[in-house]
């Protein structure tokens, strides 16, 4: 995973970063081995099997929920339920969708795909999860902000003596945020695409242009970039939820629409080829050595693979996006957790779209030597050979989408992670100014870090997040079907009356 990830501004190398990166390899291993793998798989199968499907029959309903806000003066919350889902958005098509889907099929072959749709597909049973409970258990304090999230249903779903749990999911969830997923990988992926964009031919090593900043050369365009982004980051953060949800509301839907688009119109212009595509996926990921002629590993990292960027892109599982869920103007848990749902539902398609264009292009293949985003934007210069210049078009397609993703993306860890720092410390406004400060300060000089140990730990907390989440939900899966019952049977009685009237 270390050199994988390596920004392509030059970094410095040392010995005790090697040793910090293979101890961080290590840890991952075992965070990411198969106990969390198949708690992962049995919590989404386990709340499937209650809900009988029943969540994903009702995706129609799910539809208009996401688009009209509960009017009911009962209904309480902060943001409408499009916004809530925009939020959660904002921290799910990202990076993950664009890097972490490259990766993910680079390190494991296609099959890291079809593993990643499997644990996307009971992951929406999760996510459903997750949204229902998160309003079910959530608390309005005397300010009438809506408090919710794992830690309120695991504090009072589960009973107070499992408090050391949510203690743990708040803890793991603030450091994610800042040192991980929420900042410097997003930063790092935004300023790595502007240089390859800008300026793909720079070398640290023997630059004589650029900006010499913490004993490294920069391209100017990584500086200016950064500063953007640190600015525009603090211009919005400063605003708080509203402003959050504001801005993903408008961004988020454009770009993911945008997005789409392009990867169907190159996937319909290799139609001939998709069953292919399809038949390599299926057979990597059983037999990856066989589907790819020995070119990548065994099975298990396939599964690996797959399954953790699956988490790393749709957030199932992981406890955030409910979150966001808690705050959503309504009193129906269970509206509100199809709502959630719809979130996966779109993020499986951007990734699905992603690994089928890669695939299609076979630009995942080692023999290449292409990583992370480097195998998307050759897989969109193939897939647009037909233009004059598809390099230079590919290139500033994935730019200005890993620009947005990854932006909408820091908002959103950051309101995250407020959220657990308030279960943790109250509301302290000094505590919480000083982490968005320190939050906007990583963001800043992430361009200059080395990102390799990053998005190793990045995995690492999101596992650890998992976990006690993943815990919550298994335990909690009767609430969830008694729930739904209730909320599906007031549909149709509703129904009933609408037709009888």
């Amino acid at each position: 995973m270390n050199a994988m990830f390596a920004a392509a501004t030059g970094e410095v190398s040392s010995e005790w970063l090697t040793k910090l990166s293979g101890l961080v390899d290590t840890v991952n291993g075992y965070v990411w081995g198969m106990p969390l793998i198949l708690t992962v798989l049995v919590a989404g199968f386990l709340v499937t099997a209650f809900l009988r499907m029943e969540h994903l029959f009702h995706m129609k309903r799910a539809f208009y929920y996401m688009i009209r806000t509960e009017t009911d003066a009962e209904a309480t919350g902060e943001v409408s339920a499009f916004g809530a889902l925009c939020t959660a958005l904002s921290a799910t098509i990202g990076t993950g969708s664009i890097v972490g889907v490259a990766t993910a099929i680079g390190m494991g072959g296609p099959g890291a795909l079809f593993w990643m749709m499997v644990a996307a597909f009971f992951g929406m049973g999760t996510k459903y999860a997750e949204g229902l409970l998160a309003v079910k258990y959530r608390a309005v304090d005397g300010d009438g902000k809506v408090l919710g999230g794992p830690f309120y249903y695991i504090e009072r779903g589960l009973g107070a003596k499992w408090k050391p749990l949510a203690v743990m999911f708040a803890v793991f969830g603030t450091l994610a945020a800042l040192f991980g997923i929420g900042t410097i990988t997003q930063i790092h992926g935004i300023t790595s695409a502007v240089q390859r964009f800008f300026n793909p031919a720079f070398n640290a090593a023997d630059a004589t242009t650029g900006l010499h900043l913490f004993g490294t050369t920069y391209p100017v365009c990584t500086v200016v970039a950064g500063a953007i982004v640190t600015i525009a980051t603090a211009m919005v953060l400063i605003g708080g939820l509203k402003r959050i949800a504001t801005v993903s509301t408008f961004i988020v839907p454009f770009m993911a629409v945008t997005y789409f688009v392009m990867c169907l119109f190159i996937i319909l212009g290799n139609f001939s080829h998709i069953l292919w595509a399809v038949q390599t996926i299926v057979r990597s990921a059983f037999n990856p050595a066989a589907a790819t002629g020995g070119a990548v590993g065994s099975i298990f990292i396939a599964m690996q693979m797959g399954i953790a960027r699956s988490i790393f892109a749709t957030e199932a599982g992981l406890g955030s996006a409910p979150i966001a869920a808690a705050a959503a103007r309504t009193r129906e848990p269970a509206r509100q957790g199809l709502v959630c749902m719809m979130g996966t539902f779109f993020t499986i398609i951007i990734c699905l779209m992603t690994g089928l264009t890669i695939v299609l292009a076979e630009t995942w293949r080692p023999e290449l030597g292409l990583e992370g985003a480097n195998i998307t934007i050759e897989a969109f210069t193939k897939g647009l050979g037909f233009l004059p210049n598809s390099a230079y078009t590919a290139k500033l397609f994935i730019m200005v989408s890993l620009g947005f993703f990854a932006f909408t993306t820091i908002l959103g860890w950051d309101y995250y992670a407020e959220r657990c720092l308030e279960y943790l410390v109250g509301k302290k406004k000094s505590v919480i100014m000083t982490y968005r400060f320190l939050y906007i300060l990583v963001v800043g000089i992430g361009p200059y870090l080395t990102v390799s140990v990053v998005w190793g730990l990045a995995d690492v907390f999101n596992g650890l997040m998992a976990f006690p989440n993943l815990i919550a939900i298994i335990m909690l899966s009767p609430v969830v079907w008694q729930t739904t019952k209730e909320f599906l049977a007031k549909c149709r009685e509703r129904e009933k009356w609408i037709e009888y009237q």
